[in-house]
Order: structure tokens, then sequence, then C-alpha cells
């Protein structure tokens, strides 16, 4: 009888080899995705904010439990993971209105109808008037708008890990990023749930207070749903010790007037508001018109 001894010995030295093959592609395929873990993309845009996602959980627990307690049962940890998940390891420049529907399922919140607040070109005095008048609401008094103000944030296609040396310039390189995307969502959003009396505040210090192009123009004013909205009251505001550069009776308002009432709405305008004036005075007291 032939001696197995050596059969074996043959198959015991093919696994050890095909062990050692393997072993050396698994090192090298680490030591390739460790070095280009760190190498991103490169944008115009600025990068994803640092701490970005402690920066989203802190803000969430403030908002609910602080701001607007009536929404303290949202679970703020699904709703960091939610957002994190609309963008991670995925392509910065392709971003879809669908990335973010789970997100949007778990923020299910209504504003108060005659209470939501427009804003173009006018954002840091829209946003003293609703710190005033609490009872207002802007995009950036909602939770979502609240929690993403002012961040940035993008990966890359394949990436677990933020870009935090660039992101997507939404005009210099794509303008379906993620936090373009984002926004022009919860704009789509803001404008569709608001219901009663509307408001816009408009910069009367340019010369196109109302702009086409702004996500006002863009998005906001055509998702008004008439069968909710009754009436659009703009105030066109201009800054104190300057002439204004646009007013009611301006191309650009009667463009605004035109589109409101093909929708079927009623539209208003104010050159002077009482409350936002007396906003601008406590800032500016030493202006003539504050006298």
């Amino acid at each position: 009888m032939a001696d197995p001894r050596p059969k074996k010995a043959k198959i015991c030295l093919c696994m050890f080899l095909c062990l050692l093959v393997g072993g050396v592609i698994a090192v090298v395929v680490g030591i390739w995705m460790w070095r280009h873990s760190s190498e991103h993309m490169k944008w115009k845009g600025t990068g994803s904010t640092a701490h970005f996602q402690e920066i989203v959980l802190e803000r969430c627990y403030n908002y609910t439990q602080l701001v607007q307690p009536e929404l303290r049962d949202r679970d703020c940890q699904k709703i960091r993971e939610a957002f994190r998940n609309a963008f991670i390891s995925k392509d910065p420049c392709s971003a879809t209105e669908e990335d973010y529907h789970p997100l949007m399922k778990l923020v299910n919140q209504t504003v108060p109808c005659d209470k939501a607040v427009f804003w173009s070109k006018t954002k840091e005095l829209a946003h003293q008037y609703t710190k005033v008048q609490r009872e207002m609401f802007t995009l950036e008094d909602t939770l979502l708008g609240y929690i993403a103000d002012d961040l940035s944030w993008c990966s890359d296609a394949g990436s677990y890990e933020m870009n935090y040396q660039s992101c997507p310039h939404w005009k210099k390189d794509c303008s379906n990023n993620f936090v373009s995307v984002f926004w022009d969502l919860l704009s789509k959003r803001f404008a569709e749930n608001a219901c009663g009396l509307a408001r816009v505040l408009l910069n009367g210090s340019i010369s196109n207070a109302f702009d086409r192009k702004s996500t006002f123009g863009r998005v906001e004013v055509h998702n008004l749903n008439p069968m909710k909205v009754h009436t659009l009251q703009a105030w066109v505001i201009h800054d104190l010790g300057k002439l204004p550069s646009d007013s009611c009776s301006g191309s650009s308002i009667n463009d605004l007037r035109w589109i409101i009432k093909q929708r079927n709405i009623k539209f208003t305008c104010q050159g002077t508001y009482s409350s936002v004036k007396f906003l601008q005075c406590v800032k500016k007291p030493e202006e003539s018109s504050c006298r």
C-alpha cells in the first residue's frame, strides 16, 4: 500500500500557500485603502463643517427640549443617523430628493397658519424678527432648518468618511450637490405647508428685491398652495440711512405680483413695517429716521 503522507503534505502545502497569498492580498488591499481613505476629491466649495455629527445631535436636542419642547418625542439619534446616511459614501454631485426622504419622514413638523415668514437676501433681519415674534417661523426656525443652518457636508463615492477639505460649490462645481438639494427640498416643503397669510421679507436696498433666481423666486413662490394660502404679504425693507433701490411699485415687485396673481393668491405689499424698522433702529439708534 502506498504511503498517503506525501499526498497529505502536498495538500497542506497548497492550503498554506493559498492562505499566504490571501493574506498578502488582504494586506496590500488594506494598505491601498488606508492610503486612499485620506485622499478626497477636491472641490471649490467649503469642506464639511468640523464636528458635523456632534453639532447635528446637539442642535437637535436643544431644539426639541428647549426651543420647541412639543417636539421632544423626536428621536435625535435616528435623525442624526438618517442625515448622515443621506449623503455618506455617495457621489457629492449626484444628490436627489429621494436621498433625504428617510430624514424627512422622521421630522413631521407643522408650522401654524399665518406664521410662515419667507425671506430673500434679508436673512439676518428675518431671524431677528422671529426671535422677537417667537410665534413666527422662518425656514431656519423649523427643526431641520435649525439643525442645518450654516453647516456644510459632503462625502466621496465609496468613502464612509466626510470630506472636511472641500465640498462642491453650487455654482462652480455642480448644483445637484447634497447641501443645495437639501435646502431646495426643505424650502419646497416649507412653502407647501404654509397656510393662511404668508409673509416675505425682501431687500429694498438692491435693485431687484424679488429675484427669480433666488430660493424664494425659484422654489418657494411656486410651491405656495392657493388652496391653503390666501394672501402673500411682502415687506420691502431698505437699509437705514440709504435711499431705496426698489419698492412696492418697482419692476421686480410687479413681477412677483404677477406670479402670485397667476397662482390665484392675493398679494399685498408694504414699504415700511414698524416691527421690522424697530429692530433696525435697535441696532442703529443714531440714524435720523429712528429719532
